[in-house]
């Protein structure tokens, strides 16, 4: 935390978007994997800071998409935190 405010590293995210996005609109994330939920499309990909995770969602702010969830999945660790022995969701290793 810096100046009360948090501060977001290099991490994977997973976003949630209602509906089955076509070739067109999953052109506009082309560092995020895709993978298709039911009626939701799952957006996966590493993020290097906050400008690119709002880039993200200034894109699907401007397809007009329903935006369900957005997740950080892991992070990098540093040295101040500890690992608290959960899997990284199937992600690595």
């Amino acid at each position: 935390m810096q100046d009360g405010r948090v501060v977001s590293t290099l991490g994977i995210y997973r976003i949630r978007i209602r509906g089955q996005l076509g070739a067109t609109a999953l052109s506009a994330f082309p560092s995020m994997v895709s993978e298709l939920k039911g009626s939701e499309t799952v957006l996966t990909g590493v993020l290097e800071d906050r400008s690119a995770l709002f880039g993200v969602l200034a894109q699907i702010e401007a397809l007009g998409l329903d935006l369900l969830e957005i997740r950080q999945v892991t992070a990098p660790p540093t040295s101040a935190e500890s690992d608290d022995g959960r899997a990284p969701d199937g992600l690595w290793g």
